[in-house]
C-alpha cells in the first residue's frame, strides 16, 4: 500500500511540474500571418506578444488588419494604443507600407521583422523589430 501512495505522490508532483513548464510558454492569439522581411539589426520585442499589444498586419495582397479584423488606413489614426506593432509582408508594395506609417503619425511604431540570422531558432521565437520615430509636421 505504501508504494502505491508513493507512486501517486510522485506522479502528482510530475504532473504539476509539467503543467508549470507549459504555462511559461507564450499564449498564441488570433492574428494574420505574413512573410516578414529579415533585418540583421532587429532586436527582440517581447511586448509585441503581450495580450494587449496592438498589431497591424499588411498582407502580400495589400489587405490591412488591426489584430484579426480587416480595416482601412484611415481608421488607424483612431487606435488608442501608444505603441503600434506593424508587420508587413515582404512582398507588399512599399507604397502600402508608407500609407500605413503615415496613418500612424504621432504614435510609437515598431516595424516587426523576422529574427536575424544569428538568432538561434527555438520552438517559439519572440518577435523582433525596429522602433521607428514618426514625426508630425
Amino acid at each position: 500500500m505504501k508504494s502505491l501512495i508513493e507512486v501517486y505522490v510522485v506522479g502528482s508532483i510530475l504532473i504539476c511540474a509539467v503543467g508549470a513548464q507549459e504555462s511559461t510558454q507564450p499564449v498564441l492569439r488570433k492574428g494574420v500571418s505574413v512573410q516578414m522581411a529579415v533585418a540583421d539589426h532587429a532586436v527582440e520585442m517581447r511586448a509585441a506578444d503581450a495580450p494587449q499589444a496592438t498589431v497591424v498586419a499588411i498582407t502580400a495582397d495589400g489587405k490591412l488588419y488591426a489584430g484579426a479584423e480587416a480595416t482601412e488606413p484611415g481608421a488607424l489614426s483612431k487606435l488608442s494604443a501608444a505603441t503600434v506593432y506593424v508587420k508587413a509582408d515582404s512582398r507588399v508594395p512599399f507604397q502600402k507600407v508608407l500609407t500605413v506609417l503615415d496613418a500612424l503619425r504621432g504614435k510609437s511604431v515598431v516595424l516587426l521583422a523576422e529574427p536575424p540570422k544569428n538568432v538561434q531558432k527555438a520552438k517559439i521565437v519572440p518577435p523582433y523589430g525596429i522602433q521607428l520615430l514618426l514625426r508630425i509636421e
